[in-house]
């Protein structure tokens, strides 16, 4: 199993490169400042979100970011992956997998009803890991967003 780790403040030197590098992955424009102020809170403990250091916590391969919501529909907390990134050297070897079916038993087990992510049209590669994890398209809806600042 790979092994979770909740990220803190300390670990902002380690998670802040992985970040940047998945960002610029995806083609998302960011820079240290951005990141770092939206990393601090999620590192100091806010109840809306958690980010993770996936690895040995010394030299993570990656990081999953989990904020949480609400939801009628599913009948209570929520969460969405707002990020998934794993090294480049190192995908393809399970640790993704891992990680989802990891994380899915233990955030059902803190009251989460469901768990949502959104992934590149084209990203197949994505897609089948998602899918293998249990994840579906819903019938009839599609994420929309609109960006407020």
């Amino acid at each position: 199993m790979t092994s979770l780790h909740i990220a803190t403040t300390d670990d902002l030197t380690r998670l802040l490169p992985m970040v940047a590098a998945y960002h610029a992955e995806e083609g998302i424009p960011s820079d240290e400042a951005h990141l770092t102020a939206a990393l601090t809170p999620l590192l100091e403990g806010t109840p809306l979100g958690v980010a993770y250091l996936i690895g040995p916590r010394r030299s993570p391969v990656g990081y999953i970011v989990i904020s949480f919501g609400y939801s009628v529909e599913l009948g209570g907390i929520d969460g969405m992956i707002d990020e998934f990134w794993i090294r480049p050297p190192v995908r393809g070897r399970g640790m993704g997998m891992d990680v989802l079916l990891g994380l899915v038993p233990a955030l059902a087990g803190h009251g989460l009803c469901g768990l949502s992510l959104e992934v590149d049209r084209d990203n197949t590669r994505a897609q089948r890991l998602y899918n293998r994890a249990g994840f579906r398209l819903r019938d009839k809806y599609s994420l929309m967003t609109r960006v407020l600042r």
